[in-house]
């Protein structure tokens, strides 16, 4: 009902009290949090300012759209296994003059600073591990949150360059496992390339002026 009326984030007494719920740990007993943003399409809504196009895929046309909403950022705990049961912390609607980084620093901080105040977080304890995609800028946020006990675990962007060269590289180690650099690889043959063979048996034994496509 908030998000249908319009409201920007939810409570603080909802916080304080999401925050001391029991969690699921990962190994060792670490706290895992993923942020992300995910738009509140209203493409029946009146226009307002505070509106805006989410860029979307996959609703009916293969291309992607921009859809009237709002786009907001949310901080949820994660859990082992192949599910998707997540536990919301908080989430803010990110308005049109917001920078997306500072929002989610600030977002973070505020999810941090509770769960140490609810004692989700004591020293000693494995630092909270917070995962995000690749649109976000892990290094700033790492530079302005490095006073709290978090660590950030981000997706980096990968070329295809990047990738093709790993496919080569375990392509090889399974081929030559005692590894270091491959031998030289050289190619020839003991035949006439087919175009010369053809011209030289036209009678034409010199072949003057005689190129090849791609020559001269």
């Amino acid at each position: 009902m908030g998000l249908s009326t319009g409201a920007g984030s939810t409570s603080t007494g909802l916080r304080t009290l999401l925050a001391g719920l029991p969690f699921p740990r990962f190994g060792g007993g670490r706290l895992v949090l993923a942020v992300d943003v995910s738009p509140w399409l209203r493409s029946d809504a009146p226009c307002s300012a505070e509106w805006l196009f989410c860029h979307v895929y996959g609703r009916a046309k293969p291309v992607s759209q921009f859809i009237p909403g709002s786009p907001y950022s949310f901080v949820a705990v994660l859990e082992l296994g192949a599910t998707s049961w997540t536990s919301v912390l908080d989430v803010i609607r990110l308005g049109p003059e917001d920078d997306a980084i500072a929002v989610t620093a600030t977002l973070l901080r505020a999810v941090a600073e509770r769960l140490v105040s609810a004692g989700q977080w004591v020293p000693g304890d494995p630092d909270i591990a917070i995962v995000m995609d690749a649109g976000y800028d892990v290094t700033r946020l790492a530079w302005v949150l490095r006073d709290l006990p978090i660590e950030l675990v981000g997706a980096g962007r990968q070329r295809l360059g990047d990738a093709t060269a790993q496919a080569h590289t375990r392509e090889y180690a399974a081929i030559y496992p005692p590894g270091g650099r491959p031998a030289e690889a050289r190619q020839g043959g003991d035949r006439v390339h087919p175009r010369l063979t053809h011209r030289l048996l036209g009678g034409d034994a010199e072949a003057p002026g005689l190129r090849l496509r791609g020559e001269g």
